[in-house]
């Protein structure tokens, strides 16, 4: 495995590449993670991982400074994983100026949700991922990058990205994994104590609870959704959580479901903080 710091030591080592297969991280790396490198091995000539921690899709009150920083013991794992290349730039590397040209996604996917309670958060994700992408695939007839649905409305923008710029990148959603218990497994999980771990698994159930009492009420869900996702934001802040969000939507545009909308088209989507960190969840319904 081979590991670049600057773009000219990224372009130099896919030289030989005709379709690189690509993974983009912010490091702190999980089993999660290495299973969407490892998904991305055969759909490419070369797999490349990025580790680079985007100050631009933080908050200032968020925790960029005390992200974990893991490097060394993450490119052990990726060489385990069978990465071929890993990309680490240096914040001067990836941003060697003041970055005001920015990718700005379609503010009625991106407002919403995430969007809402992290105003600015998808500018920073999709800027990095354009310019991650233009590292990875310049000069490349065709690309391929996997990407979790953990993250799943952070996919749906990626993807509409790359459709309206017609970037020629396949871009394959993997799977989220989780632990046994059935919790997501996530970089922030590190930040929860014993109790926190243990609790943070009622996120999930709450939506499980969602997702099977919207389908019990198909037949009128735009009138019966709001009391549902109430009672399952209620239920979360009974046991000390902090909700954003625990909501149904359409899987197509996340918007809310209409009158017809059932199984197979829907999505539960949940974010809430325990204790002093936030997390995120899904379940395709």
């Amino acid at each position: 495995m081979h590991i670049v710091h600057t773009l000219s030591e990224l372009r130099q080592a896919l030289q030989g590449a005709q379709r690189p297969s690509f993974v983009a991280t912010m490091g702190n790396l999980h089993a999660g993670h290495l299973a969407l490198v490892e998904q991305a091995r055969p759909l490419g000539d070369a797999t490349v991982a990025s580790i680079f921690v985007n100050r631009l899709q933080f908050l200032p009150h968020e925790d960029f400074d005390s992200y974990p920083r893991t490097f060394e013991p993450d490119c052990a794992k990726l060489r385990e994983a069978g990465c071929d290349l890993v990309f680490a730039p240096r914040e001067q590397d990836l941003y060697p100026e003041p970055q005001t040209f920015k990718v700005v996604p379609d503010a009625a996917l991106a407002d919403l949700l995430e969007g809402e309670f992290r105003p600015g958060f998808f500018t920073g994700v999709a800027t990095v991922v354009m310019k991650l992408f233009m590292a990875v695939f310049a000069g490349k007839a065709q690309g391929v990058a996997v990407f979790g649905k953990k993250d799943y409305q952070q996919l749906m923008v990626i993807r509409r990205m790359v459709r309206q710029f017609a970037l020629p990148i396949e871009i394959v959603a993997g799977e989220t994994r989780r632990a046994e218990d059935g919790l997501a497994l996530s970089s922030r999980n590190n930040y929860l104590n014993p109790a926190e771990r243990d609790e943070a698994l009622q996120l999930q159930l709450a939506l499980r609870t969602l997702a099977r009492d919207a389908l019990a009420a198909a037949h009128a869900l735009p009138d019966k959704l709001p009391a549902l996702e109430a009672a399952a934001r209620l239920g979360l802040a009974a046991r000390g959580w902090q909700p954003d969000y625990l909501t149904v939507r359409r899987r197509a545009d996340l918007l809310p479901p209409q009158t017809g909308d059932g199984a197979g088209q829907l999505v539960a989507l949940g974010a809430a903080r325990l204790g002093g960190t936030r997390l995120i969840d899904n379940l395709e319904i």
